[in-house]
């Protein structure tokens, strides 16, 4: 579990780096960003729950990342006041925006990909191809 725990935090880690390249380079289209945004979440809540299956962390994900986006629809001077700021901003957004969902729908499944290929154990019909 230690070992699998390693493994969800480094990819943590390499999409945080990704999604802030994503904001750096101009030629990235900002969808790109909110897709690693998601994915970044699905590693955080798969660190959380370790033991729970792959669909609840994915539904929470979902969960979670949804409620983000429709909170911003909840505009008041305090909450806008934190989203003013660089870490606000990255991460309760500033618009809500209905394109973001379908790409928390991808970020989410590229980190259920990502924990399918991470755990996934060879078939003894298959180590000898």
């Amino acid at each position: 579990m230690i070992k699998q725990r390693v493994y969800y935090f480094i990819f943590l880690i390499a999409t945080i780096i990704l999604g802030l390249a994503s904001r750096h380079f101009k030629v990235i289209p900002l969808f790109v960003g909110d897709i690693l945004w998601a994915t970044m979440v699905y590693f955080i809540m798969r660190l959380l729950f370790i033991n729970k299956p792959v669909k609840f962390v994915a539904l929470v994900s979902l969960l979670f990342s949804f409620a983000i986006e429709f909170g911003q629809l909840y505009k008041a001077p305090w909450i806008d006041s934190i989203r003013a700021t660089l870490f606000g901003r990255m991460v309760l957004g500033s618009t809500f925006n209905w394109g973001d969902l379908l790409s928390y729908i991808v970020g989410v499944c590229i980190g259920v990909l990502i924990n399918y290929i991470l755990t996934k154990k060879p078939n003894s019909t298959e180590q000898g191809l």
